[in-house]
Parts: structure tokens; sequence; C-alpha cells
């Protein structure tokens, strides 16, 4: 069904029109709304401002909820669908923002196809606004999408807050500039040529800025106090702060120096990497233990200029590659003399010819006459002119991102806008030999890339044959580049995809190339199919595999040699690192990007040339300490994931080993092998989940089992477990130094009582009895009243504690005891033998039990008690602790390890990753030619650097292996690396050895 929807319109504007299940609502004869969700669009009419987070799940965990709703209220003009607007709008729509008007007055022609990815041949000769605007429309059901086909003007523009002017002339640019400013209208100008783009934005006068960078507010916790003034803060020295002078913070929980706790934000000055101090604390009271420092975010105002005044001020260019600073400032005089070489020849140069290259760099020079730029670089200004008849993909992807994020925080107020121009080129993916551009081709799909790389290169780009790993969001980015220029889609190219997942709702947000009736389909499949509507003449093929070791006999040496190179779009740095071992031994070319939320990155490997990805760096100093998530959790994803390990080990460990144990008669033996206390641990969970209730065993009869179950574990974890440690370490105990035991990063807990009125308690109980229930295949009620009846009669056992209980304090003190307890052979060992001993005879008695249903974790699923099961368990221990508790959507976050993700990041790294495309298949030997990137949207930052050479290291011949036939046979056929037998080398030789190709 598509329905249309508009508002702000006068009644006597309106023009309803109801034909077969279609209703359009026509305003005006050149402009059309549509909507794609009936239900979205009656929530939207009597103003529903829920947030959908099952829709929106990634992007919130970047901008969040009130960002969000901020950004639910603004209407957007983009004028301008060619390549680069249906990027912009793509990412606009995707985003959420509550209606966009996509407006163009041309015509689809030829080279629109080259970066229009919502045209077909069938389109060419009408106009691009209608013929994309249904496309556009399915891409988020809860954004209005209309199509404006007539002109610009003020009156068009003052409806929206803010407006996308691109493939817009210089004097639109003023004339709209200076009515936007004046109107409190945000204005962004994009514009890209070739491979060379520029972006401006004007955001008006004190524009206010809520959240500069989007960054966690850093929260520590405090380790001392002085009494001085001014006063110092000292932390614990587990974690390094990411405060600076002038940031502001508040305390919390403080014991002794409570005037902390009720004072507003207080101004700190940083002392050392450890330490900051603040204000007079001296007549304060003596600081005893405890208490947390919260960074304070403040939000802050900028002041824009207009375009025109704008344009003569070269203070606001915002460099993105260091390497080309008088480049940039060259193509800011170069792009406004382009627009009078346009005004005044009514087209654009010719494609690489030298007189409009000429006529084109006089014109800069006189420009610069005024501008004064120390240093043109006229180089640029030829390239220019001679490709600005280019509209490539890539480029067109890496701007749009870039500019779709202006919008973002246009509406939203949150990350830190561009001031006020930024330019960006890759004339390097040019051949290094220009003479090796040929003529450029006319009337095909590949016009606006043949202008600038000439139709021989096109012909190259078709015979490529790719291996895409990843179907996901950065997948998705590259499949739809790869068809718009046209990768493997030549007679002899191919380009085979592989993804083993599935498409979740979650997904749509940002994998633009699924809609809602694909959900429960492959992706890789899904996306293949999507793009060959794109470009009919891809040859695509996708796959359901996990790249790894499993799958080596299907992609294998054979596999790899018939390769032009490998694109990773991966979620995970392990998958990452084998894939990259893969390229290298079979020396192809690989390129790599990721992505956390506005933050993103790119790398090219290239064989024999730059340092490949290497192995994954330890990630051991990001671990939690055993001992910390047991007894001393002083931050709450301490406490998230100790509940995601009590969700493992209850619902799906032990029901995982009570499987194995009754269909493999070799498992108990197995886990004996392991040691004698593991086994001993593993082996009694095993006999209480077969051993029914009244037998002593936890196995349920009934859901008042369940629920009694339930009822006993959280009296277990959140009482007697607390009452134990605090038997063994009392509040007051203080160590050998006489310092107080219970400081720093230990919080001093206290036990909680069942409170059968308190949510969170009882949310516990059912969660935790629904999953137990499910384990056995009981079902359960969702009735709290039912559960309260059944609470009532619960009789929970009594519970002492004991003083043999020993508790580690850190994990090398575990360590040492285990080891030294499997090394004696006392008395206790021999306890634990006959224990083990009598426990295998009451296992051999429960052979024949039925089996359980082990339950694996799902984040996204809301009806299914996972996360209800965490975030209670969580809350409930971080209560214990007095830790700040988490609500739902920041306890996924945490708990599921979910990766932040915005759309807008994602097609600016594909846009990166193509444009290394670029340079690999023109056969590009010079290092510089490359380019590593590293870019932050949220603030604007860019870092494009060389990719690091390979280090050479050298083999002593003392270490090589007499050379055999067999050895040689190995060396040529199975790895086809080595060519000459290393044995050639004297008894006193080296070899060097580059690492790229080892």
């Amino acid at each position: 069904i598509v329905i249309g929807a508009f508002r702000h319109l006068k009644p006597q504007e309106e023009e309803e029109e109801i034909t077969g299940g279609v209703m359009e609502i026509f305003v005006e004869p050149d402009l059309h709304f549509f909507s794609t969700d009936v239900d979205s669009f009656f929530c939207d009419m009597a103003g529903n401002s829920e947030i959908d987070e099952g829709f929106y799940s990634r992007q919130l965990y970047v901008l969040g909820h009130e960002a969000m709703r901020r950004m639910g209220a603004a209407n957007v003009l983009i004028a301008g669908l060619k390549g680069l607007g249906v990027e912009i709008a793509k990412n606009v729509i995707l985003s959420g923002v509550k209606a966009v008007t996509v407006q163009d007055e041309g015509s689809a022609v030829w080279s629109d196809l080259s970066s229009q990815f919502y045209l077909r041949e069938c389109h060419l000769g009408q106009n691009r606004a209608s013929c994309s605007l249904q496309q556009l429309s399915s891409l988020n059901p809860h954004v209005e999408v209309s199509a404006h086909t007539g002109p610009l003007d003020e009156e068009l523009l003052l409806r929206f807050q803010i407006v996308v002017l691109t493939d817009s002339s210089l004097d639109d640019q003023k004339r709209f500039g200076q009515l936007c400013h004046s109107h409190g209208i945000k204005l962004i100008v994009a514009d890209t040529k070739g491979l060379c783009g520029q972006l401006f934005c004007d955001f008006g006068e004190k524009f206010e800025v809520l959240e500069r960078d989007g960054e966690m507010p850093a929260s520590l916790m405090i380790e001392r106090i002085t009494k001085e003034n001014p006063g110092r803060v000292i932390w614990t020295d587990d974690q390094k702060h990411g405060f600076s002078d002038g940031s502001k913070v508040v305390f919390s929980d403080v014991q002794g120096m409570t005037e902390l706790n009720s004072i507003g934000p207080v101004e700190i000055k940083v002392c050392d990497k450890y330490s900051f101090s603040i204000c007079d604390t001296s007549s304060f009271s003596e600081y005893e233990r405890g208490g947390v420092v919260t960074e304070v975010k403040q939000p802050f105002q900028l002041d824009f200029k207009p375009l025109s005044e704008a344009l003569h001020d070269r203070k606001l260019l915002i460099l993105n590659d260091h390497g080309k600073i008088s480049r940039h400032n060259t193509l800011h005089l170069a792009f406004q003399a382009l627009h009078d070489f346009v005004k005044n020849k009514q087209r654009l140069p010719y494609s690489w010819c030298q007189t409009d290259a000429d006529s084109l760099l006089e014109m800069v020079r006189e420009l610069n006459t005024v501008a004064e730029v120390e240093q043109l670089d006229e180089a640029a200004v030829r390239l220019l002119s001679c490709t600005a008849r280019g509209d490539l993909a890539p480029i067109n992807a890496f701007f749009g991102g870039l500019a779709a994020q202006e919008v973002i925080k246009a509406c939203s107020r949150k990350f830190t806008p561009l001031q006020q121009w930024m330019y960006f080129d890759a004339l390097e993916c040019l051949p290094e030999d220009k003479d090796r551009l040929a003529e450029c081709s006319t009337d095909t799909r590949y016009d606006g890339q043949t202008a600038v790389f000439g139709a021989s290169f096109q012909k190259r780009l078709g015979n490529q044959k790719y291996f895409l790993v990843g179907a996901g969001a950065i997948g998705c980015e590259l499949l739809k580049n790869f068809a718009l220029i046209g990768l493997g889609a030549g007679e002899e190219g191919h380009i085979t995809v592989t993804d083993m997942d599935y498409i979740e709702r979650s997904n749509l947000n940002r994998q633009f190339l699924f809609r809602s009736p694909d959900i429960g389909n492959p992706k890789s499949e899904v996306a293949a199919k999507a793009v060959c509507q794109m470009n009919p003449q891809m040859k695509i093929t996708s796959h359901q595999n996990r790249v790894d070791a499993a799958s080596e006999a299907l992609y294998d040496y054979s596999f790899f040699k018939g390769l032009d190179g490998v694109a990773a779009a991966l979620d995970n740095v392990e998958a990452r690192v084998y894939l990259d071992s893969r390229c290298v031994l079979h020396q192809k070319p690989m390129l790599e990007g990721g992505t956390l939320g506005s933050k993103g990155h790119t790398l090219v490997v290239v064989p024999h040339l730059t340092e490949p990805y290497g192995p994954a760096k330890s990630s051991s100093s990001n671990a939690i300490p055993l001992c910390t998530l047991k007894n001393f959790p002083h931050r709450i994803e301490h406490t998230l994931q100790w509940a995601r390990d009590q969700f493992e080990g209850l619902f799906k460990q032990t029901p995982e080993n009570v499987n194995c144990f009754l269909r493999d008669p070799g498992f108990v033996e197995r886990t004996l092998s392991h040691g004698d206390v593991e086994a001993m641990e593993t082996l009694e969970a095993v006999w209480r989940g077969l051993q029914d209730m009244e037998a002593g065993g936890q196995r349920p009869k009934s859901w008042e089992d369940c629920v009694s179950w339930a009822r006993c574990k959280w009296e277990t974890l959140y009482n007697n477990d607390i009452r134990q440690l605090l038997h063994c370490f009392p509040p007051d105990e203080v160590t050998s130094n006489g310092l107080p035991f219970w400081s720093g990063s230990k919080r001093c807990p206290h036990p909680l009582t069942f409170d059968p009125k308190n949510s969170t308690h009882v949310g516990y109980v059912m969660a935790a009895a629904k999953l137990y229930g499910q384990t056995y295949g009981i079902k359960g009620t969702r009735d709290n009243g039912s559960i309260e009846q059944i609470l009532e009669k619960v009789q929970t056992p009594p519970f002492n504690p004991k003083s043999s209980v020993k508790i580690h304090l850190t994990d090398q003190e575990m360590e040492e005891e285990r080891q030294k307890e499997s090394g004696d052979a006392g008395e206790s060992e021999q306890v634990l033998l006959l224990s083990l001993e009598e426990l295998k005879g009451k296992l051999s008695s429960l052979k024949n039990s039925a089996q359980m249903h082990p339950i694996d974790f799902e984040k996204d699923d809301d009806t299914n008690f996972h996360m209800d099961f965490i975030v209670a368990a969580s809350n409930l221990r971080a209560e214990n602790y007095d830790i700040p508790a988490a609500d739902r959507h920041q306890s996924k976050r945490i708990a599921g390890r979910i990766i932040p993700a915005i759309a807008t990041t994602t097609a600016a790294v594909a846009g990166l990753m193509c444009l290394e495309l670029f340079k690999l298949v023109q056969g590009h030997k010079k290092i510089e030619s490359y380019r590593t990137s590293y870019l932050n949207l949220a603030v604007q930052y860019f870092v494009l650097s060389q990719p690091s050479r390979p280090p050479d290291f050298q083999v002593s011949s003392a270490f090589i292996q007499p050379h055999s036939a067999s050895a040689e046979k190995t060396q040529r056929g199975d790895r086809g690396l080595i060519h000459e037998p290393l044995s050639c080398l004297g008894p006193q030789q080296t070899l060097t050895v580059n690492t790229s190709i080892v």
C-alpha cells in the first residue's frame, strides 16, 4: 500500500484521488507525497512521539533518545537528485527526521546512472526526483518523503528548517544562503566534481550545540580527596581519565566529605593522569572513603557566517589531509572559478581538454590576486578541469555521508558542526601514467565514470573478480558502489559475496538494501538481488558461509588464485585477522573498513607494498578480572557482565552439559580430565539439573517449582552471598597497612531484603522463572498477581555465614591457590575424590532423564525475557554495591556488546574504500598513492595518511631446513609463494623477507 501523507498545508490546497488501493495527494502539479507505512502514518498524525527502538536500535546508541526526538520534528529539503543528492537523501531518511522533500527539475541522462542508484535505464528522459521517490519512501516507514519537480524559490525554502543544496550555481548558493541565514534556516551546500568535492555549513548565529562529541561522560572511582586549597582528587589507578582543564564534574556517594555530594558542577584543573584539582576543600569534612566523580557535558554556542561572507574567509577551511594544505586552499578558489566557467560557457570543461584547463587556471590566478594564496596547486586546478564532468559513486558516497551527518547535527544539536568549509580530493586515483587515459565512451551507464578514467579502465574494472566478505551495513554500501562503478560486471568479471547472518529488523536502519519483507532471509542473497536490480549487468554469487578455518576447503588455493582482490566488511577483529592472513598467504590485495558510531577507518593492504592488517592486538587490558566480577564490582559494566555470565551459566552451559551427559557415554571421564575441582562443579550442576527438587536437586515439575527456584536464587545471590562476603571482610576491615579495606575500587556492599512490592525484585523472579521453565519445557504465566501468590508460599532456606570460606582478592591469588590445591594430595584431595565417586554413582541412575533446552542469548527480542533477566540481575547487584543502575537501553548495549552504528559513517567509509579500489585496479605501484583513513564525523576529524610499509626481517640459513623434493612441492604447489629452494643460501647467508608475503 502506498498512502500519501502531508502536513502544514492549507485545506484548500488539498486534492485527493484514490484509485486501486493507492492514495496519492497532489498539493500542486509538481509536488507528491508518499509514505509506505499506514500504521506509522496514522500514529504520526495522532502526534505519537514514541521512538521505534527496534528500528533505530543501533543508531540510538550513537545519538540518544533526546536527539532523536528533536530530529523527529525536522523538515528537510534536499535540492538536486543526482548521485550526491540521492546519497544525502538516503542517509537523512534512514536517520529518522520528520519529513524529507527532494527537489530536482532535471531529467535522467546516461551519466546519472554511474552514481544515482535509484535510476534505471527505463527512467532516461524522466524527472529524477519523481523516478526516485518510491524507492526513497520505502527506506524508512517513519519519514514522510515527497518530491518537488519545480524550481527552487524563496516560498519553497521557507517551509523547511534545513536546506541542502547540491549541483547548484554559486549565484543560487549566495542568494539562498542569505535567505536561509536571515530566517534561521540551516544551510548545507555540497558539491562533487569528478574526484574533488566541497562541503559548506551555515547554521546561523548563536547555534547551540548541546553535546560536543557524543562520548559517554567519564566516570571514575575516587581513591582519595585532600583537604586543602585547592582540593585534589585522586582516583584508583586501574583507569586513566579523559578530562581536560576546564571540564566540569559532579560528585556522588562520597563518604566523610559529603559537602561535595550536594554542590553543583565543579570546574577542574588536571594535575596528572590520575588526579585533578577542584575548589577549596579546606573547610569541608574529612574524606573517609568511596565516591564517584562524573563528567558533566557542557553546551556551547557557535556563530556562522553566511556563504557570501564565508567565501572570502580561508580561516574557515577544515583540513582533512595534511599533505594537501595548499591544495585545499587552491580548490576553494578553483570551485569558484568553475562556477564562473559554467556561467560564462553554459557547460562544464570538457574531459581532458587542455584548452579548458588553461582557461580555468587563468580564472583561478585572477581570483588569487585578491585571495593571495601563497602557493597555488596549479596541477590540481588542471586535473579538476579535466575531471569535472565525472560523477563518481565513491566520491558521492563519501560526501553523502558527511553532508547527511551535518543535517543530523543541524536538527538534533548533537555533535560539533563543520565550521564552515571542507574540501576533499582523491586525484591520486588517476593513473600514475596520465597518458594511459583513453577516449570517453558515450551513452552507457558508466559515462560519469569514463569521463574521468576512460573506457579502457572501465573494461578492466568490469573484468575484475572480487570476494566480498560481509553483507551487513558496510557490505550493502560496498555492493551498491560495486554495482554503480561496474565492478565485476564485464564479460570475465564476477563478485562472490558471503555472509552467514540473516536479516533482522534492527538491520533496516542502516543496511539500506533490505526491507521489512526481507526479515529472516539471508543477507547475502537479498543484497545480491538488490544490486542486480541497480545494475542488471552485475555477475554475482551469494554464499551463506563463515570465512574461517572450517571453510578453507571451499575458499581454498584455487578459489583465491582466481581472485583479483578481497573486500572485508566484517564486524570483529578476529575475522579480519583471519581474512588478512588468507590474503597475505595468497598474495591478494585487501580492502578493509570498519565503523563505531560516528567513527570510521579504512585500510588497504597491497602485496609487497603496504603493511598487512596483522595479528590481533591483545585485549587483556580491557578484560574484567574474575575477582572483580565475583566480589568487588564498582562499575555498571561489571554488574552487567556478571549478569550475562549468570545467564550463560544457568540457562545455557548447564543444560548443554546435561544433554552431553545424557547422550555421550564419555562425558564424565572427559570432564574428570579437566581437574577434580572443575569436574566437581560441572558434575554437581549436572546432577542438580537432573534430580527432582524433592530429592535435593533442582529439576522442576511445575511452574510453581520454577518460581520457587527463582526466589531461592534471588536470596542466594543478593542476600546470602553478600552476607558471606561481609563476614569475611566486615565493613570496618583494615588492611595490613592499617588502611580501610573497603576503599578505592572496593565498594562495601550491603545485602538486600526481598520485597514483593518492588518491581525489580519481582521482575527478576519472573524472568528467571520463565527462562528456567523454558529449559525444562515448562510454560509459565506473565501475571504478576499469580507470581505473588506463589511467592507467599515459598520458604527460603536459612543461611549462616561460614568462617571456612576463603575469598580471593585478586585473580593471581586465585590462580596460585588453584595450583597449590592441585599439587597437594592431602586429606582434602581424598575427600574430593570420594565425593566425585559418589557423584558418579548418583549420575548413573539418571541416564534416562529427559533432555533440557539450552537458551542462546538474544538481545533484540523484547518478548523472550532475556534482557528482562539481564537488567534485573545487573541492577539488583548494582544496588548491593551502591552502583548507579542502568536503564534497559544502556544495559542492552553493554550486555549485548552492541556496536553503535549510523548510516552516515557507513556510507563515508564505503566510499573511501572504493577510492582505494580504483587505485588497485589501476595497478598503482607507489605507496604514496594509497591512503589509510581515520575519521570522526561527530567532530569533523579526518586523518588521511600514507599506509605503512611492511617491516622486513632477516632469516638466518641456520634456521632453514635442508631442501628436499617434498619441501619444494609444498613451497611451490600448495602455497605458491616461494619459487626457489631456500637451501641455496650459504651457511653464513641471510634472507630478507617482506612480511606482506609471509
